[in-house]
């Protein structure tokens, strides 16, 4: 884990040797400001010496400005290093998540993702600051303090040593505890994060059905989770506070008692239990901030545990070597097929054999859960099929270069997304260097100019987040026309036309027909009438191939297409009888 994360340190290293470094400084400072008090108390005060006096405190207040001058530039590059490191962390995730295929999504929550980028990081990166800082001037500070404490009495330093005797065992038995806590915490915070994002994501429809309170309810449930295993992780880690001062309070009394039984009998002097009283402090405070390394640590270690999860997740799919660069037609091949989304899982998909031409258009249906989505996102190899062989352009997917193939496939997926930005923002999405004119063309094609035009700005419209200033239609033919753009030798439209009427639905398919001829196209739908037209039609039923011919031939030979059709029409019937008996 730690050899992960140390790696994107990258840039930031020089400023990471130079904050511990600057550190140093400034703790060699601050130990030899004590030993020159000592001095110009029993050398200067005590013997009325003045030239003693000017000497010593000129020489302190140098000390003093050289440890703050190197307590800033260790604090300027503490900064540096923790904020560049964050940063390196943020972009190495998600230029790996951007890597990730389907099957390695589906193994972390958006909210998981979400909660290791941001809560995770910056638990890490303030860990990382201390650890620079603190993890070198603590030790180093009670080092030397101790030292130093015992040049001056070794009877008296024998109180530190059993103070950090009882101060270590105290936070060995904290932390131990304390760890799986913060574990638990942030699987938690996955929780919260992702009843938030379901929220604010799907507000229209909460709000449509009055569930603001069930919602409250659930966002209250998450809520309270985190707030209860806080509380405890924070209840083990609040003791560290108490024995802390305990410590302090009984190492100030007992060198007090000592001390000054010490100067009675002349074998301690009043400038040497000053001293002893600074390093007191200094040894105490290297204490207080290595407890507070060791609860920043706890809490940094959970999170370091989840960011290294991530950033070593290997992509299940990737390019092989001497991968094919360029696919060669449109042709798609389907070879005694079967996929499972997990390893030992049931196939949603069995057996398929299926051929098709370049240039055809090939129509899928059938009922929800019938894997017809499965089917097509085996083409531009989102998934890779647990058995069989699947071809395109004459070559196994797996031979491609992933950009190459999936350069040459565009899918409009079951679930249309748009991104904030301008009409023509999200259109480039297609082909970054895309014309006016081509943008104007695949609309056209798409049936998406019109209501472009009938829009304020026209292409330069802002779409919101989600695109909710446009209906589901528009997104839907938006979505199309971005797929267009990419001039693709496969078309794969899945159930992309759901939320438009018949006669636009036909539209499209008419503009495919004849701006697409070379174009092989693949129309999941659930309308018969999106399909009937198609050079042949595949009906799959519980993963495997139910029917498949024309629209003619399956009437006659698959009851499954034939109940599809009969349903639809009558239904098609009885609202052409209503709006004929209303008018």
């Amino acid at each position: 884990m730690l050899k992960t994360l140390l790696a994107e340190v990258r840039q930031y290293k020089k400023a990471s040797l130079l904050t511990p470094l600057f550190m140093v400084g400034e703790v060699v400072m601050e130990i030899a400001i004590p030993m020159v008090m000592s001095r110009l108390i029993d050398d200067g005060v005590n013997m009325g010496n003045l030239r003693v006096v000017y000497l010593m405190g000129s020489v302190m207040a140098l000390m003093a400005f050289a440890s703050l001058a190197c307590g800033v530039l260790s604090g300027k590059y503490g900064a540096l290093a923790s904020s560049g490191f964050a940063h390196n962390l943020r972009e190495a995730m998600f230029r790996n998540i951007q890597t990730f295929s389907f099957a390695n999504l589906d193994k972390y929550s958006t909210a998981g993702l979400v909660t290791r980028m941001t809560t995770d990081v910056t638990n890490v990166q303030n860990a990382y600051q201390m650890i620079l800082r603190m993890c070198i001037r603590a030790p180093m500070m009670l080092v030397c303090a101790m030292a130093a404490a015992m040049l001056l009495s070794a009877r008296l330093s024998m109180v530190f040593v059993a103070a950090i005797v009882l101060l270590g065992t105290a936070l060995f038995f904290i932390t131990r505890y304390s760890h799986p806590v913060f574990q638990k915490v942030f699987r938690k915070y996955d929780d919260l994060n992702a009843s938030v994002q379901e929220n604010v994501g799907a507000i229209r429809v909460v709000k449509a059905y009055v569930r603001e309170g069930h919602e409250a309810e659930k966002f209250h449930a998450a809520n309270d989770s985190v707030y209860r295993l806080f509380l405890r992780a924070e209840t083990l880690i609040v003791l560290n506070g108490p024995v802390m001062q305990f410590t302090m309070y009984g190492c100030i009394l007992a060198i007090s008692w000592l001390g000054a039984q010490m100067i009675a009998v002349g074998t301690l002097t009043t400038g040497q239990l000053m001293s002893l009283f600074a390093y007191v402090m200094n040894i105490l405070m290297s204490l207080m901030m290595l407890s507070m390394i060791f609860v920043m640590v706890t809490m940094a270690r959970a999170s370091a545990d989840r960011i290294a999860e991530v950033l070593e997740e290997k992509a299940d799919l990737a390019s092989p070597p001497a991968a094919r660069k360029t696919v060669a037609d449109g042709s798609i091949d389907f070879d005694r097929v079967s996929f499972a989304y997990s390893a030992g899982g049931k196939p949603v998909l069995s057996g398929i054999d299926l051929h098709i031409r370049p240039g055809e258009t090939v129509g899928i249906l059938g009922g929800t859960g019938s894997a017809k989505t499965s089917l097509v996102q085996l083409i531009p190899r989102l998934y890779d099929a647990t058995e069989g062989t699947v071809r395109v352009g004459g070559a196994d997917v797996r031979e491609y270069d992933l950009d190459a193939l999936r350069g040459a496939v565009a899918m409009v997926l079951q679930k249309n997304v748009l991104f904030s930005g301008t009409i023509k923002e999200n259109l480039h999405w297609g082909d970054k260097n895309a014309t006016d004119e081509e943008l104007v063309r695949a609309c056209r094609m798409a049936q998406a100019d019109d209501f472009i035009r009938a829009l304020p700005d026209g292409y330069d419209t802002y779409i919101e987040q989600g695109g909710t200033n446009v209906s589901g239609g528009q997104k839907q033919r938006l979505c199309i026309a971005r797929a267009l753009l990419k001039q693709p030798k496969i078309l794969i439209l899945d159930d992309s036309t759901s939320a438009v009427d018949t006669r636009t639905d036909a539209m499209i398919r008419d503009a495919f027909a004849q701006e697409l001829p070379g174009t092989t196209k693949i129309i999941i739908a659930q309308r018969v009438s999106s399909v009937q037209d198609a050079d042949k039609i595949l009906v799959l039923d519980a993963g495997r191939i139910a029917a498949l011919g024309t629209h003619e031939e399956l009437l006659q030979t698959s009851e499954i297409y034939r109940d599809v059709y009969e349903s639809q029409m009558k239904g098609a019937d009885s609202d052409a009888a209503t709006r004929s008996t209303g008018e």
